[in-house]
């Protein structure tokens, strides 16, 4: 399977973007958050099939994309200026102890040079406090080969802010949600028949 979809998307679905055999949709789970998840997508994946951000915000009525790098189109920064607001970065300076959750986590979808590069250029963001993730398990599965063991797709890093933030009863339908996608992709890459 392409990583990127053709523009016209044919013969793929308009909201998960696999082959319309392989649809998701039908088995994406409605995860109701306290937290609202704002995705600052690099317009690079936009078109991804693989890419996940697209399927955290089906899974969460809270959750919203905003596309960040998209040539011609200023990236509006006033969406970070939201009271209570934290970043999903590993090099976020942590919140003071004692300090409530957020009510908005951002968090940044592309590959790591995107998403640091995003980091850097945005000096609003690194205003933010923010949280880290623990590394995931070296055996766990991927959609694509992260540059470094720290590496995971973004639905997978927003179940791992949320079950931090709320809960891991929370985060779970995400993880599920994560491991059909890999079953999907594979088996469009004849690598696993379902």
């Amino acid at each position: 399977m392409r990583s990127r979809t053709p523009e016209d998307l044919s013969g793929r679905c308009p909201s998960c973007y696999l082959p319309l055999h392989l649809c998701l949709c039908a088995e994406v789970p409605r995860v109701e958050t306290r937290t609202r998840v704002l995705v600052i997508r690099h317009n690079k994946e936009a078109n991804k099939s693989t890419n996940t951000a697209r399927l955290a915000a089906l899974a969460l009525p809270r959750c919203h994309i905003l596309t960040y790098g998209a040539p011609g189109q200023p990236f509006d920064v006033s969406v970070l200026e939201a009271p209570d607001t934290w970043v999903l970065f590993p090099d976020a300076k942590p919140p003071p102890p004692g300090t409530p959750p957020p009510a908005h986590l951002v968090v940044l979808d592309g590959n790591w040079t995107q998403a640091r590069r995003m980091y850097q250029r945005l000096p609003e963001l690194r205003r933010l406090p923010g949280i880290s993730l623990p590394p995931p398990a070296p055996d766990t599965r991927r959609l694509r080969r992260p540059p470094h063991p720290e590496g995971m797709s973004t639905v997978e890093a927003i179940a791992g802010a949320l079950s931090l933030l709320e809960g891991p009863e929370v985060a779970q339908p995400l993880y599920e949600l994560h491991e059909r996608m890999i079953d999907r992709v594979l088996t469009c890459r004849g690598r696993l028949a379902i």
